[in-house]
């Protein structure tokens, strides 16, 4: 015979609910810890299952879901916990977080110390925050919310919370982009230049946070991206480099859970940028790193004075972990090759390093100024040599024999494919391409469906000074559904020119 529950001890009934990132647990309106403890809806509490450990939010069901002595967890909580249906959780009331008091002071504009961020952060990562916790806190250190003594000490808890990989090699090359441009995915044909060359760049990237398409969703489309730590250390060991997810491994774990909440806001501030970007770099185990900063009316970094600013804070922070940093500020006025959206990108990768004569120059002139900067910073190469080494090693097939090396030691390699659904944008009228709107253009291919459905997106066929005639094709909208086609086409309708042509 069974023994009675205690109070606070109740039955795990598995509701298959998926809440994302969040821990949710659900109980009866009459359950016997709501009763006993007061618990009401939106309470924080801490749930305990063999040994482990979560804070949750509480829901509350006023039906027949649950009988008073269960209890209902979101799929993330159960994963977390490692629990299944049947099995018993503790839960009791939880204890102030002391973090949330720095949060609040930050929001304030209280400067925070080093320790004050190791707390918050080390708290993130527990999972004590909610995300309402989180977004405040996200939204406490936005804008130019955060000195440069902060953004350091936020980079460096980010650090020190996560695993940070060890490597052999005393010179390890990384690069970024700030983001901002749609297309531009020149990683991948940088990684296999690079790599070509003799040295070692182990490339962990995010997937898009507000961004139709990041390094990983476009590789995705290829090959695997979801490796663990030992399987990414084999693949730089056998090929010098590789392309893959950095939220598969425990590389600055607060990154990623704020990843999630600043994707759901639409934030993408400077300070956390640079801790976000630097702290992956300094986990991934990279010596030398390489920031691109393009620059234009509708990227993400608006002037130059700003990009200017950017760069001495991100050689600032760099410094402060140790790593080598050097920055490049590019054209960002226009989209970086034809697609938008993850497979679209693939195609436009495969195109250069395959040097087929179609493909899009404007991507292969920019990976190729990105490879070389990366070969002068090694101190292997000078700019003229680095330029004459890295045209040689795409030209001559050497880059696309290490891309598809490198994708084979991940785990296979697959060619991208189109959606099935597509519509064709014509000009109205003859003139002159003027201007792009970047930002429209990147929120079209999401309204299509990127980059959640990979092979949606837009296929970009006017840059700017192109001569159009009427009914010329301006670019192409790829949805996997026709549905999330129409949706995108109703935006077309309702938003202001993307393109200006005169």
């Amino acid at each position: 015979m069974n023994e009675p529950l205690k109070t606070n001890e109740l039955k795990l009934k598995d509701l298959g609910i998926d809440t994302y990132r969040e821990n949710i647990i659900f109980l009866n309106f009459d359950s016997q810890v709501c009763q006993s403890e007061g618990l009401v809806a939106l309470t924080r509490v801490f749930v305990e299952f063999g040994g482990m450990s979560i804070t949750a939010t509480l829901n509350v069901f006023h039906s027949k879901i649950l009988r008073h002595d269960e209890a209902g967890l979101s799929m993330e909580a159960m994963k977390r916990l490692g629990a299944k249906e049947g099995d018993t959780i503790n839960i009791s009331h939880l204890k102030p977080i002391a973090s949330l008091g720095k949060v609040r002071a930050k929001m304030f504009r209280k400067e925070l110390s080093e320790t004050d961020f190791h707390e918050i952060i080390s708290d993130v990562v527990a999972g004590h925050y909610s995300n309402i916790e989180l977004a405040a806190f996200i939204s406490a250190c936005s804008g130019d919310n955060l000195s440069l003594p902060e953004i350091i000490g936020l980079t460096k808890a980010m650090v020190e919370t996560g695993q940070k990989i060890h490597w052999l090699r005393k010179m390890i090359l990384d690069k970024h982009c700030v983001g901002g441009l749609p297309g531009n995915r020149t990683t991948p044909i940088v990684v296999s230049i690079v790599a070509a060359a003799g040295l070692v760049i182990p490339k962990t990237s995010s997937k898009a946070i507000t961004s139709p398409a990041g390094t990983s969703d476009a590789m995705e489309t290829m090959t695997t991206v979801d490796l663990d730590l030992e399987a990414i250390k084999a693949v730089v060991e056998k090929e010098n480099g590789c392309m893959v997810w950095g939220g598969a491994v425990n590389l600055s774990p607060a990154d990623d859970i704020l990843i999630s909440v600043e994707k759901a806001l639409d934030v993408d501030s400077e300070g956390q940028m640079i801790a976000s970007v630097l702290s992956k770099k300094a986990a991934a185990g990279a010596t030398h790193v390489l920031i691109d900063i393009p620059v234009g009316p509708t990227a993400k970094v608006r002037s130059r004075e700003e990009a200017l600013r950017l760069q001495y804070y991100f050689k600032a922070v760099g410094d402060a972990l140790g790593l080598h940093t050097e920055v490049i500020i590019t054209d960002g006025l226009q989209p970086v090759g034809r697609g938008i959206g993850p497979a679209l990108e693939a195609i436009d990768i495969l195109s250069v390093l395959r040097n087929e004569p179609d493909a899009p120059d404007d991507l292969r002139s920019r990976s190729l100024k990105l490879a070389v900067a990366l070969l002068e910073l090694s101190g292997k190469y000078d700019a003229i040599t680095g330029s004459q080494e890295a045209r040689r090693i795409l030209e001559s097939g050497e880059a696309l024999r290490k891309f598809m090396a490198i994708c084979k030691a991940q785990g296979g390699f697959r060619e991208p494919g189109l959606a099935p659904y597509h519509e064709d944008v014509v000009s109205d009228r003859d003139g002159v391409v003027k201007s792009v709107d970047n930002r429209k253009l990147a929120r079209l291919a999401k309204m299509a469906g990127a980059p959640l459905a990979p092979s949606a997106g837009v296929r970009f066929y006017s840059p700017l000074g192109k001569n159009i005639r009427k009914g010329d094709l301006l670019f192409c909208v790829y949805a996997e559904a026709q549905g999330e086609l129409e949706y995108a086409m109703e935006y077309l309708k309702t938003t202001s020119s993307i393109l200006q042509i005169e």
